[in-house]
């Protein structure tokens, strides 16, 4: 269950890398840990988790309390056999959970069903309109106007664009009106991330309504996307606690680096410089899919 990524020479540069998401678990073991341990007969560790996930903080710090007991277990077994020591040795657990202290489910969940709605709003509208003008007939008329290809999809994409973020800024007053909680990092941030998701999320429906030509094949081809995203996004199921395939194809689905994002900033207040890998791999794949849009576009109207 447990990978040891490095050592540190101090609990500062321990939080760092907890912060910049390369840990979630910090064990200390404080100085003259073993002096304490056969002096006294009782030593005291401290954990520390990363709890913007609470289900995986939670069982993080279990297996590692389970462990140690183990540990604690055969010390007491081994001392116990040694005349000198009469009383059993005892090793003291304390923990703490970051950035989520009480596992509070509304504030793990609220930001990753956000990323969700502005996935859903984009997709399918976007789809959708599409194929609508398919379906009448106006689709035609519009190829043998002068109107270039990235032109006509460019001014689909923009009100759409307009009402992806209408969407995600109610979504956040909606949050703080029920649930009583703002995001910790910056609103600026947020709408940074959001602006470039949804051009990438108006491209995947751009690309279905491509293959589509009723609206019936394009709700259900994209509610069929958006259950593959949802389910391989992190927001019920950890992503490391996939299978490895599954976590493989986590990294071509654009919705779990949003709910990551979203997370961080609302419940970590990550920064801008903090998501810089991140907000790449969004711009990536703002640009894939609607180039591909535009190139399968081209491709089935000429």
């Amino acid at each position: 269950y447990f990978q040891l990524v490095e050592y540190t020479q101090s609990y500062a540069q321990a939080t760092k890398t907890v912060g910049d998401g390369k840990t979630d678990l910090i064990l200390t073991i404080p100085a003259h840990f073993e002096r304490d341990l056969i002096k006294f007969n009782k030593a005291q560790l401290h954990l520390a988790a990363d709890a913007v996930n609470g289900v995986r903080a939670g069982l993080g710090t279990a297996y590692a309390a389970q462990m140690i007991g183990d540990f604690n277990r055969e010390i007491r077994e081994e001392w116990m056999l040694l005349p000198t020591f009469n009383e059993m040795p005892q090793i003291e657990i304390t923990s703490a959970n970051w950035y989520n202290p009480h596992f509070d489910y509304h504030l793990f969940m609220v930001p990753g069903i956000l990323a969700i709605l502005v996935t859903m709003v984009g997709a399918f509208l976007t789809a959708l309109n599409i194929v609508a003008e398919k379906e009448v007939g106006t689709i035609e008329q519009i190829n043998v106007t002068p109107l270039k290809k990235h032109e006509f999809i460019l001014g689909k994409l923009i009100p759409f664009w307009v009402l992806g973020m209408v969407s995600i800024t109610l979504g956040m007053i909606v949050t703080f009106v029920i649930f009583r909680f703002l995001p910790v990092g910056s609103f600026f941030t947020i709408y940074a991330f959001s602006a470039v998701y949804m051009f990438g999320v108006l491209g995947i429906g751009l690309l279905i309504s491509t293959f589509a030509d009723t609206q019936q094949q394009a709700t259900l081809f994209a509610f069929f996307c958006m259950m593959v995203f949802i389910l391989l996004g992190g927001l019920y199921t950890p992503i490391e606690s996939m299978p490895e395939w599954a976590q493989w194809l986590t990294r071509i689905n654009p919705p779990a680096y949003f709910i990551k994002i979203i997370r961080a900033i609302y419940i970590k207040g990550s920064a801008f410089s903090d998501l810089i890998p991140e907000f790449l791999v969004m711009i990536a794949f703002a640009v894939g899919f609607n180039a591909l849009a535009v190139f399968n576009y081209r491709k089935r109207s000429a």
